[in-house]
């Protein structure tokens, strides 16, 4: 019997999330260990009066295709991925896998060179989701090597997951607009400032926003969300970073990561745990050390962390800073292969001064 908690998912991703309606073309993108949800989603879509198809894969796949792909292969750009990333109206991500750690030991170089052959393909569909010609939704189907990670069982996983959704209420699309709302008021002060200064534990960093504009994340993008950001002006950024988790990105982890900013640029890297693949991920194109996003988490729901990004960036009571590719709906200019969002506590010792104004502190505004 299907938990009807996937039911209300699949309604507010088809009828919130994408607001998918006659005629759209929309692609599920997901791994089969998510066929529950596909199923129930791809009902909807139907519901809706939408075109959808799917494109299912699996774990053992990608790790196929790393191990025994040549160069020719690995800078072979997909036609799958380019109809995906290009000719639908609607696409949703539906992350499920089956082993997390299956990328463990692959050539961080082969990852780097496919990421590399994607760069202007994902930079053209980031344009295209900041201009509305294409939606696209993120989220999470339950597993048990997702659970492991977060060190529940499934159970308990399948709890959280869904409650920090707000799938547990009677209508969580209106739960979504009532945290809208709430957020759109500090996006709104934010919009008025010229600089940043985040302090916090080994952390001291600073940015122009100047021109920028600043993002409600309220569930439309990714579900569940519960974040505000935008892009700092890309010469700008001075100062060093310690991130208080592991950074987790490609399948790979990478902890204690540290990194010193000059003129906006990376100039110094260090990780306590996968420094080369940092490196790598690092030099894949000149984006790459460049910041793209500054975010705040305001989801005080998540509360811990579980090695998964969808719900880590959104811990209230943190920041991330994500190196790569710029989010276009922000005005931000960097071009990268990559976005690697990476999270700093901000409990103890936190704060955020801008224009010299402190307007949050241990992990709460005070506006």
């Amino acid at each position: 019997m299907i938990d009807n908690r996937i039911r209300k998912m699949a309604e507010v991703l088809v009828n919130y999330s994408l607001k998918l309606k006659k005629g759209d073309t929309f692609i599920i993108n997901a791994d089969y260990t998510a066929l529950p949800l596909v199923k129930e989603v791809y009902r909807e879509a139907l519901k809706a009066g939408a075109y959808p198809e799917t494109s299912i894969t699996a774990d053992e796949i990608r790790e196929t295709y790393f191990k025994n792909a040549n160069d020719d292969q690995l800078e072979h750009v997909g036609q799958i991925l380019e109809l995906m990333l290009s000719k639908y109206d609607a696409v949703l991500t539906i992350s499920s896998e089956s082993n997390t750690k299956h990328m463990s030991n692959i050539d961080p170089a082969k990852i780097s060179k496919s990421r590399a052959a994607q760069g202007e393909l994902f930079t053209g569909f980031l344009s295209k989701m900041a201009s509305g010609e294409i939606r696209w939704c993120g989220t999470q189907f339950p597993t048990n090597a997702s659970a492991q990670d977060a060190e529940m069982s499934l159970e308990e996983y399948e709890d959280f997951v869904f409650s920090s959704c707000y799938l547990n209420t009677e209508n969580p699309a209106e739960e979504w607009k009532k945290i809208s709302d709430r957020q759109e008021k500090l996006v709104n002060v934010l919009n008025t400032k010229k600089e940043l200064h985040i302090v916090s534990k080994d952390t001291d960093i600073s940015m122009i926003i100047e021109d920028r504009k600043w993002i409600n994340c309220d569930g439309q993008v990714n579900f569940p969300d519960g974040e505000i950001y935008t892009t700092p002006i890309k010469n700008s950024v001075n100062g060093h970073i310690r991130y208080t988790y592991p950074a987790v990105y490609g399948g790979r982890e990478v902890e204690d990561v540290k990194l010193i900013f000059k003129d906006g640029k990376v100039v110094e890297a260090s990780a306590g745990k996968g420094q080369e693949y940092l490196k790598s991920v690092l030099d894949t194109d000149e984006g790459a050390r460049y910041l793209g996003e500054v975010a705040i988490g305001t989801n005080y729901g998540i509360d811990k962390f579980t090695k998964n990004i969808l719900f880590d960036e959104k811990i209230g009571g943190t920041v991330h800073l994500a190196l790569g590719a710029a989010l276009p709906e922000t005005g931000g200019k960097n071009d990268s292969a990559i976005h690697w969002d990476m999270i700093c506590d901000m409990h103890e010792e936190g704060k955020i001064f801008a224009d010299g104004e402190l307007i949050y502190e241990n992990g709460e505004f005070l506006i």
